[in-house]
């Protein structure tokens, strides 16, 4: 059966940003928001939306359209305007059964934080990272959260929900010139629009690679410099809690940061 068919009731909403290339600046398709539509066409074409909130005249959006998209549907609202109101606002009136966004935005702010405020403001659930979406079955998706090192965790959550995806997700098609221009932007006024005017005075600037912790040999011969400059890293990793009561996995989260120095 074609995904179409299997998920014909299914009723999912994309959330797109514009992206920023890394080498030029340049806009462009963000990477983990084309991976969110990406993963909406494959799981059921005629029941996705794609959102966006702001400039309706971005011509970075029509790189979406060029996946194969009849038309995108756009929240029009100022560049300095809190965009989570005006998403929440608009699909809490629409009521799509899965909402799928980035991980986080490649320009602005770059919090990773849409989806968990989406999450809040809607009463849904949240869940981050997520590589594919397997099936959707009894009102349940079961879905593979991408883990470091290629690993993958199962997981079976009811709809609606939030998530965010991840890089792990199948790559975007490529976005083709004709479709791109023949899609409908369709802009409608924001329902909610708050500016920001702290924002608004912001200046923009590419963020600083953090110097790396040397490790500390105390060698007292040459020899033992060597060895230690050639030995292999013996760190353990981390630590992993499983059913352990609230109480004792933070208090192992709160020493972890008394021990690294992040608070005092």
């Amino acid at each position: 059966m074609q995904p179409d068919q299997q998920n014909a009731n299914l009723r999912i909403t994309a959330l797109v940003s514009i992206g920023k290339h890394p080498g030029s600046g340049r806009a462009r398709r963000a990477e983990q928001d084309a991976r969110a539509v990406e993963m909406g066409l494959n799981l059921a074409p005629k029941g996705l939306e794609v959102l966006h909130a702001g400039d309706p005249h971005d011509d970075a959006l029509r790189a979406y359209a060029g996946m194969g998209l009849k038309a995108l549907r756009i929240l029009q609202q100022e560049g300095n305007a809190d965009a989570v109101p005006a998403l929440g606002e608009y699909l809490k009136q629409a009521g799509p059964d899965i909402i799928l966004t980035g991980v986080r935005a490649e320009s602005g702010e770059s919090s990773g934080m849409v989806p968990y405020l989406l999450g809040e403001a809607l009463g849904l659930p949240v869940v981050t990272r997520i590589a594919e979406i397997v099936s959707i079955d009894n009102g349940e998706a079961n879905l593979l959260q991408a883990l470091p090192r290629g690993q993958r965790r199962a997981l079976r959550v009811p709809l609606p929900f939030v998530a965010s995806v991840d890089m792990a997700a199948s790559a975007p098609r490529q976005s083709a010139f004709g479709p791109a221009n023949r899609a409908q932007l369709e802009g409608q006024a924001a329902g909610v629009e708050i500016r920001d005017e702290i924002k608004a005075n912001w200046s923009e600037a590419p963020a600083r690679k953090r110097p790396k912790r040397l490790k500390v040999v105390k060698a007292k011969t040459a020899a033992d410099r060597f060895k230690a400059a050639t030995a292999k890293s013996t760190g353990d990793g981390g630590k992993v809690l499983r059913d352990k009561p609230a109480t004792e996995m933070a208090q192992a989260v709160f020493d972890l940061l008394l021990e690294e120095g992040v608070l005092r």
